[in-house]
């Protein structure tokens, strides 16, 4: 048997061929100019950040983008920078075959406003600390006391849960932490506060307050209370 027969060495061919046509438009391809830059926000959310900030991100190292060519860039690093960004939860940054230099931007989510004595700051819904923007004002409640002693995770899981549901967004307007790590609700249209007591069957607490919520609406009692008291997951116990 032939080591060397014709059907080999045209198969090898193929092959250094293939390697050649593929290295030569690798090649060309990587020495393609950038054509324009392009920031692409993901989500519902309101901006917090002005698409010419994040698109500054993206030149500020490279100059023109149009004297940019593919090969010279570094993804992977413009990433970095741009999800260094406080208001920023996630980044993906790329060319698309056209040539345009994309980021793909999604913003932290803004649960509760804090004001303290360094000033005031939002939580995000992973229970870190998020900037306030010269953009655009969250709607959130207020938080206040010693927001500390409650592992953020609670603390996120609870402002979460007030503001994936209509009627709590648009009902609880402020959240105190007592020293204790009991929470102390505000409402927006009534006086009475709402103990919520610790971060502790948190969806079997909201579902008591708004079955309670709408039945006193119904008798028209709601004017009546000083406090709701939802820590006994039973039951609300209320006070005069």
């Amino acid at each position: 048997m032939k080591i060397f027969s014709w059907t080999n060495i045209r198969l090898i061919l193929m092959i250094i061929a293939v390697i050649a046509l593929f290295s030569f438009t690798s090649h060309r391809n990587g020495m393609r100019k950038i054509k324009k830059t392009e920031v692409v926000f993901i989500g519902e959310n309101q901006l917090f950040l002005k698409p010419e900030t994040v698109n500054k991100l993206l030149i500020e190292k490279n100059g023109d983008p149009k004297t940019i060519h593919k090969v010279d860039l570094d993804l992977k690093k413009l990433e970095q920078s741009i999800n260094q960004q406080q208001m920023i939860r996630k980044a993906d940054v790329f060319v698309s075959v056209d040539g345009v230099l994309k980021a793909e931007v999604k913003q932290k989510t803004p649960l509760g406003r804090v004001f303290d004595d360094t000033g005031s700051f939002y939580i995000d819904s992973e229970g870190n600390k998020m900037p306030l923007s010269d953009n655009y004002t969250a709607r959130v409640p207020l938080l206040s006391g010693e927001i500390t002693v409650v592992k953020k995770e609670k603390l996120s899981e609870v402002l979460k849960m007030i503001n994936d549901d209509e009627f709590l967004k648009k009902n609880i307007i402020g959240v105190e932490v007592l020293p204790n790590g009991s929470l102390v609700m505000a409402n927006r249209n009534y006086d009475f506060k709402i103990d919520f007591g610790r971060t502790i069957n948190i969806e079997r607490k909201f579902k008591n307050y708004k079955a309670f919520f709408q039945k006193a609406v119904s008798d028209s009692t709601l004017n009546k209370y000083k406090r709701i008291n939802l820590k006994f997951t039973k039951q609300v116990v209320c006070i005069k």
